[in-house]
């Protein structure tokens, strides 16, 4: 009988945290670090992935694709000549090597004796079928560390009650989440979830029953609890005192998060499934300071895939430094777009900033010749108090002509009213849309805010050829 591998034998939390340091400790090692020594310390742990990478079917097809073998990729200043991969390439391989892909690597172990215990969960499915995601205690547990770093940075201690509307089920987000607070945090977490696993009447009871002081969770979500704390008869502010709103705001207003929860300060930070969180804003907010010890983070052009010069606005393309225990991340798309920053740190950082979630490059239609955005039109409306925020885009082919209706979410429903919106929108993304007001609540269906991680801002009914 083989010995059985624990996941605690896996991983060595006392190295993980010499070698990947947080709060106070990580800012003396690398807030200030110096870019040679930065780019020192990235070609060590960049070789060990290169080399991890090389075992894995998915990399040898795609590399060898584009005519890299090994011992091309010596360096960093050969990752440019690495083919970036999304996850098309990763559902490909599923479908293809079904039911877990190629990309895995668990079949570099003979048996189950001397592997790894598996960690698996899946992408939240925003944009089409969800994702398998492979962790191993090393890359799990620095998941898990990366994330506590922003929530450390954010101000979160030991002393809060931190209420989570992160998801459950098989999606990654809520168990994270929990893990990275229990782990690397002390604080106490109410894992509620989303609405569909703990209803949003009772969570903003728990929140006001428990005294959470710091909220987490997508930016959509913790707004509308705001708005059902109210339809409870609980103040945020008064009945709920929340500190702190941690959340990926993804074109969310900060000031009107902070507004209708009663004041607190509101953070940014910025991750995905398979990276685990990349950056996080400071208490400065000015930019998303990149983790660059752990990740190296490529602006590229969402078209050609070439690398783009900071301040441009391009796709995020991330490379995990820690990740060669199980399945490497070299080169992954995320198709968000973003930019790096180029004005110099207000508090002395050496550490590069992202700008924050700017959009989805796959989730953009072209209507009469026009690039449009669903974040960029719930940008518009969660500034504008006529709205609650919540909206929804329908797209349709009507006689010849592209046509997208955005449903608005209001108390008030007036042909005037429409027509302001109308007005506002056709001003601020360049091209007409139709506008239809519907009561507050009306939407639910649709974008399945209660249900999903992200909701669902988009529907494109146009034939498809």
């Amino acid at each position: 009988m083989s010995e059985l591998m624990t996941y605690f034998d896996a991983f060595d939390v006392g190295q993980a945290l010499r070698e990947y340091p947080i709060g106070p400790d990580f800012v003396a090692r690398y807030a200030k670090i110096s870019r040679d020594e930065l780019r020192s310390l990235q070609e060590s742990r960049f070789r060990k992935i290169v080399q991890r990478a090389w075992q894995i079917g998915f990399y040898r097809r795609h590399w060898r694709a584009a005519g890299i073998e090994e011992g091309d990729i010596r360096g960093l200043d050969d990752l440019v000549k690495l083919p970036s991969y999304s996850k098309t390439d990763l559902m490909r391989s599923v479908r293809e090597h079904p039911p877990f892909g190629d990309f895995h690597g668990l079949e570099t172990w003979k048996s189950n004796a001397g592997r790894p215990p598996i960690v698996f969960q899946t992408t939240s499915g925003t944009t089409g079928t969800p994702q398998p995601l492979f962790y191993g205690p090393v890359s799990r547990e620095l998941q898990n560390v990366m994330l506590a770093r922003a929530y450390l940075l954010h101000g979160v201690g030991g002393g809060d009650v931190v209420h989570s509307c992160y998801g459950f089920g098989t999606v990654n987000a809520g168990h994270y989440t929990r893990e990275a607070v229990n782990h690397f945090i002390g604080a106490i977490l109410v894992s509620a979830g989303t609405g569909a696993e703990t209803r949003s009447a009772m969570q903003v009871r728990l929140m006001a029953q428990f005294g959470a002081t710091v909220l987490v969770g997508f930016a959509d979500y913790v707004r509308k609890l705001a708005g059902v704390a109210r339809e409870e008869g609980l103040t945020p502010g008064e009945d709920i005192r929340l500190r702190l709103i941690s959340a990926p705001l993804g074109g969310e207003s900060r000031l009107t998060l902070s507004k209708i929860w009663g004041g607190p300060e509101v953070l940014d930070l910025y991750g995905v499934g398979d990276t685990g969180i990349v950056a996080a804003e400071g208490p400065e907010k000015q930019g998303l300071h990149i983790w660059e010890d752990a990740h190296v983070i490529e602006i590229i052009d969402p078209r050609t895939g070439a690398p783009l010069p900071d301040g441009t606005i391009g796709n995020i393309c991330a490379t995990v430094l820690f990740k060669a225990d199980l399945f490497p991340v070299i080169r992954f798309n995320t198709n968000d777009l973003s930019a790096v920053e180029t004005a110099t740190s207000p508090i002395g950082w050496t550490l590069r900033r992202l700008r924050g979630f700017l959009g989805r490059s796959d989730n953009m239609v072209k209507l009469r010749g026009t690039n449009v955005y669903p974040t960029a039109i719930g940008e518009i409306l969660k500034r504008d108090a006529d709205t609650n925020g919540e909206f929804f885009c329908q797209v349709d082919r009507a006689g010849g002509r592209d046509e997208m209706t955005v449903f608005i979410e209001s108390a008030e429903n007036t042909q005037a009213l429409a027509d302001r919106f109308r007005r506002k929108l056709r001003e601020q993304i360049g091209v007409e849309v139709a506008v239809e007001l519907v009561a507050p609540g009306t939407l639910g269906p649709r974008t399945e805010i209660e249900s999903r991680q992200k909701p669902i801002r988009l529907v494109d009914n146009r034939p498809k050829h």
